[in-house]
């Protein structure tokens, strides 16, 4: 492995905990204090240093990430995306004579081991910044942590508004909010599409009350109601009654608040029941080839900030290369997760060349609301701002045809 890079596991069992501020208060106290072996020097410094995480040859980055658990499909394959990246940037001599050193802790999507991992990165490694950390509980339980050590949080693999709201001058997302992506869903099938009757099935979780509060907001921005919802639990499997429910409403837009098993059962149970004519719309945390892969999905629409590539797919040199590169490296092609994540690592590095030799926190939020016109090499747009830290502006719509994702139209504006 690299040496500039490292891969640090953190062992040992949790148990899911509420994700509240008072459920954490404890351990809140803990990290402050340094934490199981953190060094207390680093912890002093924490919340009065602009300058951490940087040294004469290094700046230090660092993510708590899913290597082994239910998301790891997110997690490895951003951590790859971005590694290569920075190896990118290193090998040609890194910013500012500085190279970037990238640790990532796995939380295994527990919030106790994200806490662990935090408390590990924040008083022990003394990073700058946190990129790429995954799940929307896991970032909710750990970003009190990182705000009071002045440590960014940068590109988290979430879709929550949490990510962005309320504002804060340390968080900043590149990828798609799932309550804007519904809301586009909404208006884009309604205006384009001549649907009148949007309805939601969703589950009953953080996420999925999400999307059910991005349909009716944006249901009532149109002048009508949703025609049905339909809550379900995560674990549930049988979704016949479900489906006549929202059948015999008369809907032709269904939203789903749903993610990879739970879309796949849906889908399953409305053509088992003959059920055809509807638009069913899911967003990022409902976009993966699994879908795509079954009968069912055929139709299926998505809302996601970027779409995925296939090896057949005419591609840009550049982006050829790049796919070519990371089969060669880790000897498996690139799904969506990787493109985040060698995104997120370009804006980390382009942030850090803008911010100038003498990089502070501070310098490093400046430099990221500059970014107000970026292009990846995909061909997709973000921007940043004083005022903005969500970076996506836009959704690419694709559907399910033929086993495959295909675009249908790349720039939908919220």
């Amino acid at each position: 492995m690299n040496g500039l890079f490292e891969r640090e596991v953190t062992m040992g069992k949790g148990m899911q905990m509420k994700n509240t501020l008072a459920g954490f208060a404890a351990l809140l106290l803990l990290a402050a204090c340094g934490g199981e072996g953190g060094d207390s020097a680093d912890a002093g410094e924490a919340g009065g240093v602009q300058n951490r995480g940087v040294t004469d040859t290094e700046v230090i980055l660092g993510g708590s990430t899913d290597l082994s658990g239910p998301t790891a499909i997110w997690g490895v394959g951003a951590t790859n995306g971005a590694r290569m990246r920075f190896e990118e940037a290193n090998a040609a001599g890194g910013v500012h004579g500085r190279t970037i050193r990238y640790i990532v802790e796995d939380t295994s999507y527990q919030v106790p081991k994200a806490i662990s991992a935090a408390n590990k990165l924040i008083n022990r490694d003394n990073v700058l910044a946190f990129v790429l950390a995954v799940g929307t509980p896991l970032n909710n339980a750990v970003m009190p942590i990182q705000f009071e050590a002045n440590v960014l949080n940068l590109f988290p693999i979430s879709g929550g508004r949490q990510m962005v709201e309320p504002f804060h001058p340390l968080k900043f997302t590149q990828r798609g909010i799932y309550y804007d992506e519904v809301r586009a869903s909404v208006k884009y099938f309604m205006e384009r599409e001549s649907k009148t009757a949007p309805c939601v099935i969703y589950q009953d979780t953080d996420y999925g009350v999400e999307i059910l509060e991005g349909a009716e907001d944006q249901a009532m921005a149109m002048g009508v109601e949703l025609a049905a919802v339909s809550a379900h639990k995560p674990t549930e499997t049988e979704f016949t009654a479900a489906i006549l429910r929202l059948k015999n409403a008369g809907c032709d837009l269904v939203l789903m608040g749903t993610v990879h098993r739970d879309t796949i059962l849906v889908l399953d149970a409305a053509r088992k029941m003959g059920w055809e004519g509807v638009a069913w719309v899911g967003n990022n945390a409902a976009y993966a080839q699994v879908i795509a892969d079954q009968e069912s999905g055929q139709g299926y629409y998505a809302f996601v900030h970027m779409a995925k590539l296939y090896a057949d797919d005419e591609m840009s040199p550049e982006v050829r290369a790049w796919w070519d590169a990371y089969v060669a490296k880790y000897n498996a092609e690139p799904g969506l997760a990787a493109m985040e994540g060698y995104r997120a690592a370009d804006l980390t590095v382009e942030a850090l060349q803008r911010a100038g030799r003498d990089v502070t926190t501070e310098g490093l939020v400046q430099a990221l609301e500059s970014i107000t016109d970026y292009t990846d090499i995909f061909g997709y747009r973000v921007s940043f701002g004083p005022d903005k830290h969500s970076g996506a502006t836009e959704s690419v719509l694709s559907q399910v045809q033929n086993g495959r994702w295909v675009k249908l139209d790349e720039a939908i504006t919220y």
